[in-house]
């Protein structure tokens, strides 16, 4: 309660702070204000998106109407629909659904349970694509590792017939960057543990929160390894069977059941506001529409849908469209992955009109920082972005962006540039991929923050001439 009362706190002040743009725009008329004027015209659609509940509905109606989106499963078929009616209600045009074939994973009966040194009860959930044990389940002495690497460091045939057990946590930080260190475990652990003999893999979840509540996640397949069934559990049993393990043996059974179908399909959905002088020339945008099946997908990533939906829709509402096109695309599996490779497949002729791409898929707290394309810090636009943030308490970094988001990973590297808002993602993890991952963990003043962000961004960039692509050609010249 007290850190969401500073939350609160933190946006008030912010939107007291910008308060005198708000009272111009009614005076003059929302029609004299926004024309003519692009600086102008961002910050006035930046202060309306602090007080517009776009997005907040946007988010209520998916993960209520909807709930958990699993690919494959009748949910996400009604998802496909449920954005394809929202785009068109909305008022964006050219809405499309581009169906890709993409294998979908079916969670089965899970269980497990600590047989040795006492009878306890384990809250488990399986890993994304894990395969199932057999039927009876799997029972066997457990190796424990404190670390990824400690389990590495065993040589092949070290876990023969074991459980393979990895208690790494995870580290908390703004930027998220402790899930990169911590999510090996989950990624890579399962083929590195049948490398070594092990049977099965149970996993400290990936999560810089306290709780019993497990994390899900996808995890990987090695070449010419078979894999092993793979679940997460959460931080106190994992801490728990840390201090048994120093005790003596311990022994585990764990049971898994899951289906998939090789044969299913997914879809990425995509509307527009058409650039009213250039409108063959494109940024993307948007979120992803899949989630998991433990919880109704909120932060991760109703939110990211509801965010980049809003932005374009208050664009789009104004009385002249900028220069350029903005497509929202609603990506349709992110987690598992697909919809990378099944977009830049459907619009590789269309990249050299691609000016710039960005994803929303960190959650909804705070953005604290914009990482512009290499080369455009030195550009005008930059330092107009700057002064037009700056009252969100937003900075323009140094830094370039790296990687815009899971969904546009193909786009970036058929050379299509990229930007990355950075969300707080300081507690993002706690709920990430769990049951927790609900509606009333969305701060709906933090949630409007973001939209103004985005909002004022894109149209800066869709009412200018800027190219990206040129910035980063002269950028090492510059440099010297």
């Amino acid at each position: 309660m007290y850190r969401r009362l500073l939350a609160a706190s933190a946006v008030f002040a912010l939107l007291s702070g910008v308060a005198h743009a708000q009272t111009a725009a009614q005076k003059q008329g929302i029609k004299d204000y926004f024309a003519g004027d692009p600086v102008a015209t961002a910050e006035a659609l930046r202060d309306k998106a602090l007080l517009d509940r776009t997005a907040w509905d946007i988010t209520e109606d998916l993960t209520t109407n909807i709930g958990p989106r699993l690919v494959g499963s009748p949910a996400m078929e009604r998802a496909k629909d449920w954005g394809v009616a929202k785009f068109k209600a909305l008022g964006f045009t050219n809405v499309k659904v581009e169906e890709f074939a993409k294998p979908s994973w079916t969670r089965g009966e899970e269980s497990a349970q600590l047989i040795a040194p006492y009878p306890m009860k384990l809250d488990i959930v399986g890993l994304g694509r894990t395969v199932p044990t057999p039927a009876a389940g799997i029972e066997a002495e457990v190796a424990l590792f404190r670390t990824y690497a400690e389990m590495i460091a065993a040589p092949e045939g070290a876990l023969k017939g074991k459980i393979a057990v990895i208690t790494q946590p995870m580290v908390r930080a703004q930027d998220g960057s402790g899930y990169g260190v911590a999510g090996i475990s989950r990624r890579s652990g399962p083929t590195e543990a049948a490398k070594r003999g092990a049977v099965a893999l149970l996993i400290r979840s990936v999560s810089t929160s306290d709780s019993t509540v497990p994390h899900t996640g996808v995890t990987g397949f090695g070449e010419g390894v078979v894999t092993i069934p793979a679940a997460a559990i959460g931080v106190p049993e994992a801490e728990q069977l840390e201090r048994l393990a120093k005790k003596g043996p311990l022994r585990i059974k764990l049971k898994l059941a899951s289906t998939v179908d090789p044969n299913d399909v997914a879809w990425n959905i995509s509307g527009e506001i058409k650039g009213s002088e250039k409108p063959d020339e494109v940024i993307v945008i948007g979120g992803h529409l899949d989630s998991w099946d433990v919880g109704t997908g909120a932060l991760d990533d109703a939110t990211g849908i509801g965010i980049t939906t809003a932005a374009a829709k208050l664009i789009g509402d104004l009385p002249k469209h900028p220069k350029r096109t903005i497509r929202v695309v609603m990506w349709g599996s992110e987690e598992s992955g697909g919809s990378s490779e099944a977009y830049i497949a459907a619009h590789k002729d269309e990249v050299p009109k691609i000016v710039l791409a960005g994803e929303s898929d960190s959650g909804a707290d705070r953005i604290y920082a914009l990482n512009l394309p290499a080369g455009a810090t030195s550009h005008p636009l930059a330092t107009t972005a700057a002064n037009v943030l700056a009252p969100l308490k937003i900075y323009v970094s140094r830094q370039p962006a790296t990687h815009g988001g899971a969904d546009i990973e193909g786009l970036e590297k058929a050379g299509v540039p990229s930007f990355a808002l950075e969300q707080d993602a300081s507690r993002y993890f706690d709920y990430h991929h769990t049951a927790d991952d609900t509606l009333n963990k969305v701060d709906p003043l933090q949630l409007a923050q973001n939209v103004a962000a985005w909002t004022s961004l894109i149209y800066l960039v869709a009412d200018s001439d800027i190219d990206f692509r040129a910035l980063k050609a002269a950028a090492p010249a510059a440099a010297h």
